[in-house]
């Protein structure tokens, strides 16, 4: 944490300087134990060492980069930047069921295990044999994205109907917005402030919306007058985002650009890097630390269209915690993404 330039005395130096101030007020020497001097000492002590953890309480939260969570939230919506609520993945769902039979709104699915249940927001009758629902998470959150194949149980049968749904889509599900995003997004609007569409006011825009984390604009996209906006859903098992999350910040940047700019939303394609390494010492959890700096080194420097240079991809697995030594085998040199790709993590080779 930032430090605030406040330094807190301690309880017994507080004591002790309190003392010390009696006993030259008083014209003693010393005080004993039990002396009303000495009790008043360590009262009076107590007291301002409360009031100077009030203030050692302020002097962080008059900072944003040193805020607590209600403060930051503060310091932020002056500003005009809001905390992102979490969101709930909504998708569709395919049930197969005899032909004319209509699955309610209302009907209750759930993960197996009870993982998370998904509701049916809209009648909807089988054709040709599939009924194909629309549903919402009850709860919100990245937990709440399901993959496509997945399966979800009818809570109550429906006659006619199958028990089991397949997930064609769900997702959309997105986290609160931490402390840190918040935080950064606050101060790249006071470090950019809004010039009415400069560069930089697309991607403050992008980022506005729930589980986007990363955005990139590309002045005259299309030709002039035209903006590109790509983005990424950092949290998710692929980054990539879906159709319905780029129709959403669609939706948003129209509402914000100027009237004579036309934006273009985009998703950018995934380009998977594989990875061979060879790891000293060689255990579960070193591998799964090496992954874990693999993929927060991506969410760092990984763009569209980017490069991602060699020595920097030895160094992030060299801070792995527990790796020794290792050997990158594969890729051998810088990995290059071409235009409108953006790497990511690939399947990893542990050579032995």
């Amino acid at each position: 944490m930032a430090d605030t330039g406040f330094s807190r005395a301690g309880l017994p130096e507080l004591i002790e300087q309190t003392r010390a101030d009696l006993l030259a007020r008083l014209g003693l020497d010393e005080l004993l134990r039990r002396a009303d001097g000495e009790v008043q000492a360590r009262i009076q002590g107590a007291a301002l060492h409360s009031v100077y953890g009030y203030i050692d309480h302020l002097a962080r939260q008059i900072l944003p980069d040193t805020a607590d969570a209600a403060w930051l939230e503060r310091h932020a919506s002056l500003w005009g930047v809001v905390r992102k609520a979490a969101t709930a993945a909504a998708g569709t769902v395919s049930i197969t069921a005899a032909a004319g039979v209509t699955v309610p709104a209302g009907t209750v699915l759930q993960r197996p295990g009870g993982g998370g249940d998904y509701t049916v927001t809209a009648d909807v009758a089988a054709i040709g044999g599939t009924a194909v629902a629309t549903v919402q998470a009850a709860a919100a959150g990245t937990a709440s994205n399901l993959p496509a194949g997945a399966r979800l149980t009818l809570v109550s049968p429906i006659a006619g109907a199958q028990s089991t749904a397949v997930v064609v889509d769900v997702s959309g599900g997105a986290d609160i917005e931490a402390d840190a995003d918040l935080l950064a997004r606050l101060l790249a609007r006071i470090r950019t402030p809004p010039h009415g569409g400069a560069a930089a006011d697309y991607v403050s825009w992008a980022l506005e919306v729930p589980g986007v984390t990363r955005a990139w604009v590309y002045p005259y996209h299309q030709g002039v007058g035209s903006v590109g906006v790509a983005f990424v859903c950092d949290g998710r098992a692929s980054i990539i985002p879906t159709p319905a999350d780029v129709a959403l910040v669609q939706a948003h940047l129209d509402g914000l650009r100027p009237v004579t700019v036309a934006v273009l939303v985009f998703a950018p394609v995934a380009d998977p890097v594989a990875l061979s390494i060879r790891l000293t010492p060689d255990s579960t959890a070193t591998r799964a630390a090496v992954t874990a700096e693999l993929r927060d080194f991506l969410a760092r420097e990984a763009i569209p269209g980017g490069t991602l240079y060699l020595s920097r991809l030895r160094e992030a697995i060299s801070q792995a915690t527990g790796e020794y030594r290792h050997e990158l085998v594969a890729p051998a040199a810088d990995v290059v993404a071409p235009a409108g790709r953006i790497t990511t993590l690939g399947a990893i080779t542990w050579l032995t």
